[in-house]
Formats: C-alpha cells, structure tokens, sequence
C-alpha cells in the first residue's frame, strides 16, 4: 500500500521548490500490492523530498509490505485463486543543484498465488502448474526545474517477473515514465505523463493524470500509485486529522504481467481497485500505513493459447511500513 503522505501545512505555505520537489515522491511510491489491491499502491517521500535544502535530510528510504486478498473465484469452473504478498524497496534521491535532482530505486516483490482447482483450465494446467511470482525492479528518475512554474521527470525503469514454473531469461521489461507539471500561483500542481513500456513482448504506452491540488489545509488530492508496469497512477484524496495521522480514499485500474514459460508466454491480470487507507507518523522517520480495500472488474488472460477468464470481486487488506535515514 502506499506510504503515509504528511501533509503537516497548506501548500501554498511551502517554498515553491519544495512543493514541486513532492512530485518526485509520488511518482516513486513503493508498488505494495502488485498483483491487486495496492497492487502498485506504496522511493523517497514527500517530506525527504521536500526537504533537500537542509543538511538533515534522509537521503535513503525502506518501503516493506505485506498484502492478502480474499479468495476469488477464476472462470466459470469454479477455480479459486488467494494472492498473498511481500514487497521490499529501497530508494534514494539526492539534488544536484536547484534544478537538478537524481534518484534511484532498487525492489524484490514475492507473490504467492494459491490456486485450488476444481476443473482444468488453460490458465493453469498440470505441466505448468505455476503458483509463485518473483519480480526484480530497478529505476532511475532525473527531475529539472528550469524555474519556480515547471517541473519535468524522465524515469527509465527495468523489471524480471517469472513464475516458478520459468526462468528469468525471457522475463526481462523496460520502459521510461515521461511527465510534466505546473506550478499554480497557490503551490498547486497539474500535469500530464505517460509511460512507454515493453512488458514481456507486449509494448504499451498509458498516459495518467500527474496531480497534487491542496484543497485547504485539510484535504490534498494526489497520485497515490507509481505510474509504469503495474498501470497509471491513479488519484487518492487524503484528509489529514492530526499531525501524526491521515486517512485516505482512493482507486485505480492496475495491470500485472508475468512470465510462466520461458517461451514467451505470460499471465496477465488486470482488474479495478478501490481503497481505504488509515497513515501513522511514527516519528519523523518511520511510518506505518494500514489498508483495506476492493478488487472488482478484474481478468485473467493467458497469451498462448489466448484465453481469458474473469476474477470475481473481492476483499484485501495489508499494511506497509517506511523508514527513512
């Protein structure tokens, strides 16, 4: 799930380059549920990010989380499938100058996909009876800020997500997230970007709204998600109670794909996600997000033979903690 966003005052009470520089963060949220709910949901945070002009901040950020789903029903022979997760990411960033900033971003995600079939199916089969997902990521992100109104980003990215039934000779995917915001008069920030990605001999290109619009002092809206191979980056809308606490509400439509022979041939999911999420502010470097939320509209597709099925929908929760030092 997504990484607590502590929004402790109005934006348009933050420096100019501060509240541009959050826009890294979000981009770079740690993808929690990557086969669903937050699959993709969480990599520097809004707060190190907005703080690189002072001599204390944490340059380094550890994003561990753990999501399970209810079981959902796959195809109409009545097959189950219950996904249970582990991610880990780290992330650092580091500015240049005022108007360059770098940062870079290495994770291991394990998904445990528990089948129970009551009739063959394509999907999953006896001489392919996959049921455990290893995806390796690495990016890098490059942001410029010509002056106090734009901000541009060019992140390329790699993935390898194999079942255990493949290897990861064939499971290799590249792809670049391109984007563009501007900086309101009140701090507020809108922008467009796209993500060009080769994902396992399939090429797509996903355009997504970039947003972070302080409503008052209360209330933010914002891309809770990483835009790239797990799908756009969604919106959520946050309330922030305390200074240690904030609530959020948000949804997005997620695509996981992955590699169960070595030739060629992937499983892709795709499916809508709705969520709630409750953020703890620990101290001032660790932080602990807890969600609950719902798949719905989902699909299962199977490249060779071409074969799709549907995913009832169901109930996940999991919870996501983050340090930075």
């Amino acid at each position: 799930m997504t990484t607590a966003r502590h929004i402790n005052s109005p934006l348009n009470q933050v420096k100019p380059y501060q509240s541009s520089q959050s826009y890294l963060s979000q981009m770079n949220m740690l993808p929690l549920l990557v086969t669903g709910l937050v699959a993709g949901l969480s990599s520097t945070s809004m707060s190190a990010i907005a703080s690189t002009s002072t001599p204390e901040r944490a340059p380094f950020e550890l994003n561990i989380a753990r999501t399970s789903s209810q079981a959902a029903t796959v195809g109409e022979n009545d097959n189950e499938l219950k996904r249970d997760v582990w991610t880990a990411k780290l992330s650092a960033s580091m500015p240049l100058n005022k108007q360059w900033m770098i940062g870079a971003n290495i994770g291991y995600d394990n998904l445990d996909y528990g089948w129970r079939i009551n009739q063959q199916t394509p999907l999953r089969t006896n001489a392919v009876p996959w049921s455990s997902i290893n995806q390796y990521s690495a990016g890098l992100s490059l942001i410029y800020r010509p002056d106090n109104q734009w901000m541009f980003m060019l992140a390329p990215q790699m993935k390898y997500a194999y079942a255990n039934t493949a290897s990861s000779s064939n499971a290799q995917s590249y792809g670049v997230i391109a984007s563009g915001m501007y900086r309101f008069k009140s701090g507020n920030m809108l922008g467009l970007g796209v993500a060009y990605l080769n994902d396992i001999s399939e090429v797509r290109t996903v355009p997504y709204l970039a947003v972070r619009w302080q409503i008052n002092d209360k209330w933010v809206l914002s891309n809770p998600f990483q835009a790239g191979f797990s799908g756009p980056a969604g919106l959520e809308l946050t309330y922030q109670f305390s200074k240690d606490w904030n609530f959020g509400v948000g949804s997005s439509r997620r695509t996981e794909r992955f590699l169960i022979e070595n030739d060629d041939t992937t499983i892709e999911i795709e499916e809508w996600v709705g969520f709630l999420r409750a953020g703890w502010k620990i101290s001032q470097s660790v932080s602990l997000n807890a969600y609950t939320g719902y798949y719905f509209g989902g699909e299962m597709e199977l490249s060779e033979p071409k074969t799709t099925e549907d995913i009832s929908n169901q109930v996940a929760a999991g919870l996501s903690f983050k340090v930075k030092f």
